[in-house]
Protein backbone atom coordinates (compact mmCIF):
# COMPACT_ATOMS: atom_id res chain seq x y z
CA UNK A 1 0.00 0.00 0.00
CA UNK A 2 3.24 2.31 1.22
CA UNK A 3 4.49 1.49 -2.23
CA UNK A 4 1.42 2.69 -3.97
CA UNK A 5 1.12 5.76 -2.65
CA UNK A 6 4.47 6.63 -3.38
CA UNK A 7 4.09 5.95 -6.65
CA UNK A 8 1.10 8.55 -7.20
CA UNK A 9 3.05 11.17 -5.70
CA UNK A 10 6.06 10.62 -8.21
CA UNK A 11 3.79 10.58 -10.89
CA UNK A 12 2.10 13.92 -9.73
CA UNK A 13 5.71 15.11 -8.90
CA UNK A 14 6.87 14.65 -12.06
CA UNK A 15 4.29 16.52 -14.04
CA UNK A 16 4.53 19.69 -11.32
CA UNK A 17 8.27 20.26 -12.37
CA UNK A 18 7.69 24.17 -13.69
CA UNK A 19 6.85 26.09 -10.09
CA UNK A 20 8.40 29.02 -9.54
CA UNK A 21 10.19 29.33 -5.78
CA UNK A 22 7.84 31.40 -3.63
CA UNK A 23 8.81 32.46 0.51
CA UNK A 24 5.78 33.77 2.82
CA UNK A 25 5.32 37.60 2.18
CA UNK A 26 5.42 36.90 -1.69
CA UNK A 27 2.82 38.11 -4.49
CA UNK A 28 1.93 35.45 -6.78
CA UNK A 29 -1.10 34.53 -9.13
CA UNK A 30 -2.16 31.22 -8.88
CA UNK A 31 -4.35 29.95 -11.95
CA UNK A 32 -6.99 27.77 -11.28
CA UNK A 33 -9.48 25.76 -12.73
CA UNK A 34 -13.04 26.07 -11.65
CA UNK A 35 -15.65 23.61 -13.04
CA UNK A 36 -19.27 24.95 -13.64
CA UNK A 37 -21.49 22.55 -14.26
CA UNK A 38 -19.99 21.12 -17.55
CA UNK A 39 -17.58 23.99 -18.50
CA UNK A 40 -14.51 24.42 -17.05
CA UNK A 41 -11.99 27.91 -17.07
CA UNK A 42 -9.13 29.55 -15.15
CA UNK A 43 -9.66 31.64 -12.39
CA UNK A 44 -6.78 33.68 -11.22
CA UNK A 45 -6.46 34.43 -7.93
CA UNK A 46 -3.64 36.81 -6.98
CA UNK A 47 -2.30 37.67 -3.10
CA UNK A 48 0.31 37.83 -0.80
CA UNK A 49 1.56 34.11 0.71
CA UNK A 50 1.11 33.67 4.34
CA UNK A 51 2.90 30.28 4.61
CA UNK A 52 4.49 27.49 2.16
CA UNK A 53 4.50 24.10 4.57
CA UNK A 54 5.62 20.94 3.90
CA UNK A 55 8.14 19.30 1.78
CA UNK A 56 8.57 17.69 -1.18
CA UNK A 57 5.01 15.39 -2.36
CA UNK A 58 3.99 14.65 1.19
CA UNK A 59 1.66 17.62 2.09
CA UNK A 60 3.04 20.11 0.74
CA UNK A 61 0.66 23.36 0.67
CA UNK A 62 0.54 27.15 0.96
CA UNK A 63 -1.67 29.52 1.37
CA UNK A 64 -2.31 32.69 -0.30
CA UNK A 65 -4.49 35.75 0.84
CA UNK A 66 -5.88 38.76 -0.91
CA UNK A 67 -8.74 41.62 0.32
CA UNK A 68 -11.66 41.61 -2.42
CA UNK A 69 -13.83 44.10 -1.61
CA UNK A 70 -12.74 45.04 1.49
CA UNK A 71 -13.58 41.27 2.56
CA UNK A 72 -10.18 39.08 2.90
CA UNK A 73 -9.90 35.86 1.54
CA UNK A 74 -8.19 33.37 1.54
CA UNK A 75 -7.22 30.14 -0.21
CA UNK A 76 -5.49 26.84 0.61
CA UNK A 77 -3.67 25.16 -2.07
CA UNK A 78 -2.30 21.78 -2.16
CA UNK A 79 1.23 22.35 -4.44
CA UNK A 80 0.30 18.74 -6.33
CA UNK A 81 -3.26 19.97 -6.69
CA UNK A 82 -4.84 18.71 -10.35
CA UNK A 83 -7.23 22.80 -10.18
CA UNK A 84 -3.85 24.07 -10.35
CA UNK A 85 -3.19 25.30 -13.97
CA UNK A 86 0.04 27.42 -12.99
CA UNK A 87 1.68 29.95 -10.22
CA UNK A 88 2.60 32.95 -11.33
CA UNK A 89 5.58 34.80 -9.03
CA UNK A 90 4.29 38.51 -9.23
CA UNK A 91 6.82 40.30 -6.89
CA UNK A 92 9.30 39.23 -3.82
CA UNK A 93 8.35 40.40 -0.53
CA UNK A 94 10.61 41.39 2.51
CA UNK A 95 9.26 39.49 5.68
CA UNK A 96 11.22 38.86 9.04
CA UNK A 97 8.63 35.47 10.10
CA UNK A 98 7.90 32.20 8.44
CA UNK A 99 3.84 32.27 9.08
CA UNK A 100 2.20 36.09 8.31
CA UNK A 101 -0.73 35.48 10.56
CA UNK A 102 -0.61 38.73 11.60
CA UNK A 103 -1.77 40.37 8.12
CA UNK A 104 -5.24 38.68 9.05
CA UNK A 105 -5.96 41.51 11.95
CA UNK A 106 -4.41 44.26 9.83
CA UNK A 107 -6.07 46.97 7.30
CA UNK A 108 -4.77 49.76 5.08
CA UNK A 109 -1.22 50.86 5.40
CA UNK A 110 -0.07 48.28 7.96
CA UNK A 111 -1.12 45.56 6.18
CA UNK A 112 1.45 46.22 3.47
CA UNK A 113 4.93 44.38 2.70
CA UNK A 114 7.74 46.09 2.07
CA UNK A 115 9.11 44.90 -1.38
CA UNK A 116 12.25 43.40 -1.53
CA UNK A 117 14.91 45.22 -4.31
CA UNK A 118 17.05 43.55 -6.12
CA UNK A 119 20.74 44.20 -5.68
CA UNK A 120 21.81 47.25 -6.74
CA UNK A 121 25.48 47.88 -7.11
CA UNK A 122 26.87 51.91 -7.19
CA UNK A 123 28.87 52.95 -9.05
Amino acid sequence: MADLIKFVEQELASKRTSLPSFKPGDTINVHVKISEGNKERIQQFQGVVLYHRGKGTNGESFSVRKVSNGVGVERIFPILSPSIDKIEFVKAGKVRRAKLYYLRGRQGKSARIKEKLANVKAA
